[in-house]
């Protein structure tokens, strides 16, 4: 299939990507990558290859399914280039979160029973499938607010279910911590020299010291919500009493409760900040503490709700609340990537047991979120959105995922059509062209 129909910037990442492959599957990536884009219904790597017109080379389509998940780490770097445009270079902002996808089946490697983070309408409390720890830049658009661009996933096996892949296809064991950290370390050298600081957003979840200490060490600021009973100790001394020798200690004596701290009335004050696209006003209480999970000093930043109260804090010790309240908002827009890259694309519908593959198709689905966004980045919405026939829907609102993936088809379909009609009229191009498109319709 020509791809000399797509447009210049989707086209250039497609052959960026596929060159870290073999030159056997490099060649299909770019075919590959437009069926994903184009694909409709049930997002199974079968619909895939249809859209792709790969369907007579199905066998080896899979085996460049495979090579993608071989090569995550090398890919990932071609997505980080494309979407460093976007970002602000006085501070790079990531966030890390996990996200399952349920599968089902005994033959599906890597998959096991996990906690559910989104129970349904029953209630479910657990989830059979994948476990996965995803990395992305958060941009800050002047329309959209936050939009998270997902760089790379790793994918979280058991310690009890390592046992069972099979042994061409060995991994060490690795907790959801220590992979975050893999991701940090994978990405450092690719940003720090073109960011004037580096920060990471996190959930409460990872605020521990096997992640907070060597995400420290190599210079990233994390930035998470605290708990309650979170074990917290007053500044050390910054003076020697007289005879005293050895190092200086990294802890104070004092015992801080965030109970007490919060209950005292006095030194609330009131901050403005943007969260979640809206100017708001919050009540806050800031102090300094050391907390041994981070290894020494800590900004913490209480926030009074209607009801409730919710700790915070911050291994720089010299950010504003403002830049931690907005960090923290700013993590939440994962949540709704994570909805997008399941329902827009079909993350973990795809059907493939092979380790690799899943790790392959769940990143090439996170890879082409990150495209579009990037795409459509400083188009107008009216390019990306056209509701003139859907006169009862009126409500302002910003363009959704969904609206852009539809702008990026159009935009590839009507350059499909443009070259085939362009010179001399051919039935033969135009009737292949129409049964393409009545496929891809129907």
């Amino acid at each position: 299939m020509a791809l000399s129909h797509l447009p210049v910037f989707v086209g250039s990442f497609f052959v960026e990507l596929a060159h870290w492959l073999d030159k056997r599957s490099a060649a299909r990536v770019p075919v590959l990558l437009l069926g994903v884009l184009l694909a409709s219904g049930r997002r199974t790597v079968t619909a895939w290859f249809r859209a792709a017109d790969l369907w007579e080379d199905w066998r080896q389509g899979y085996v460049t399914v495979c090579a993608c998940g071989r090569n995550v780490s090398h890919m990932a770097i071609t997505v980080q280039h494309a979407v460093r445009p976007v970002l602000d270079p006085r501070r790079l902002l990531v966030g890390i979160d996990d996200t399952p996808t349920a599968r089902y089946g005994p033959f599906v490697e890597g998959a096991g029973i996990h906690h559910n983070p989104t129970p349904g309408p029953a209630g479910e409390r657990h989830v059979y499938g994948h476990i996965w720890v995803v990395l992305a830049a958060l941009g800050q658009h002047q329309d959209w607010g936050t939009v998270a661009l997902p760089l790379q996933a790793r994918l979280y096996v058991r310690a009890c279910s390592i046992g069972k892949l099979p042994p061409e296809r060995p991994r060490p064991f690795r907790t959801k911590l220590e992979l975050a950290v893999q991701q940090l370390r994978w990405l450092k050298p690719w940003v720090e020299g073109d960011f004037e600081r580096r920060w990471v957003a996190v959930d409460g979840g990872y605020a521990k010291r096997p992640f907070l200490l060597p995400a420290r060490a190599d210079g990233w600021v994390v930035v998470s919500r605290l708990r309650k009973d979170a074990a917290l100790w007053g500044l050390p001394p910054t003076g020697r009493r007289d005879g005293q020798r050895g190092p200086m200690p990294t802890y104070g004596k004092k015992r801080i409760s965030l109970a007490k701290r919060a209950g005292q009335r006095r030194g609330w004050q009131q901050a403005e900040c943007v969260l979640y696209g809206e100017a708001v006003t919050k009540t806050v209480k800031t102090f300094l503490a050391t907390y041994r999970p981070a290894g020494g000093m800590i900004r913490v930043v209480l926030v009074k709700e209607d009801d409730d109260w919710v700790p915070f804090f911050c291994t720089d010790s010299n950010a504003t609340v403002v830049e931690v309240l907005e960090a923290v908002g700013a993590r939440t827009s994962m949540e709704q990537m994570n909805r997008d890259v399941k329902e827009v694309w079909g993350a973990g519908q795809q059907q493939v047991r092979n380790v690799y593959s899943g790790e392959g198709c769940f990143n090439l689905n996170l890879w082409m979120r990150s495209l579009v966004e990037a795409w459509a980045w400083d188009k107008p919405e009216e390019e990306l959105v056209d509701r003139g026939k859907s006169p009862w829907d009126r409500q302002p609102r910003r363009p959704s995922h969904a609206d852009k993936r539809k702008a990026l088809q159009r935009e590839v379909l009507r350059g499909e059509i443009e070259e085939a009609l362009t010179g001399r009229p051919n039935k033969e191009r135009i009737r292949q062209l129409a049964e393409r498109l009545l496929e891809l319709a129907a």
